[in-house]
This record gives C-alpha cells, structure tokens and sequence, in this order.
C-alpha cells in the first residue's frame, strides 16, 4: 500500500468535510500557512505530536483517521457516542430502524 498517498488523500478527505481550508487548518494547528498543502501534496509528512493535533483538529480518534471503511469518522463517532447512552431496549429498536433503512435503499 502507498501510505504517503492514502495519508494525503485521507487528510484531504477529512479536512473538506469539515469544510475547512488547508491554509485556515494550519494555521489553526499552529504551523505555517503552507503546512497541511505541502501533506496533501505529498512533500512532507507531519510527526506524531501534530498527527495528534490534527486528529483532534478534525474530531476524531487516531485510529480512524486511517479506517479505510469509515467514510465520516466525525458523525461515526457521534452516532456511537449517542447510541451507547440508550438503554439495551432503545439501542435493539433503533437497530431496526436502521435494518428498514437498509432495506429500503
């Protein structure tokens, strides 16, 4: 696998789902206005402390940052979040809802 490629492609992806520029995430993380470009086009990578403060930039957990099958980690995690404060009978109805929802596509 090119992880230099699936890193900038997914930092890519995250970042304009937050709807956020490369240039206003950098300088948010306290780095250069060039920062986060010069990821997504694959001449630098960031060290782990940023990757830390990206991925709490973005909302999200390290290890989701690089699930694959995870399309929007931030609402993934909210949904989760949300869900484990039902009860057992609340958490079983609403995953019939969400079984008719997939019958229905």
């Amino acid at each position: 696998m090119d992880y230099l490629n699936f890193f900038s492609q997914r930092l890519n992806e995250l970042r304009t789902q937050k709807g956020v520029s490369a240039r206003d995430m950098s300088l948010s993380l306290g780095q250069c206005e060039s920062y986060i470009n010069k990821i997504e086009n694959q001449k630098s990578l960031p060290s782990m402390n940023v990757f830390f403060y990206i991925c709490d930039f973005l909302d999200i957990h390290p290890k989701d940052f690089f699930d694959m099958t995870l399309e929007n980690p931030t609402t993934t995690n909210e949904l989760f979040e949300k869900i484990s404060k039902l009860t057992p009978e609340q958490q079983q109805h609403f995953l019939f809802l969400i079984d008719d929802l997939l019958k229905a596509q």
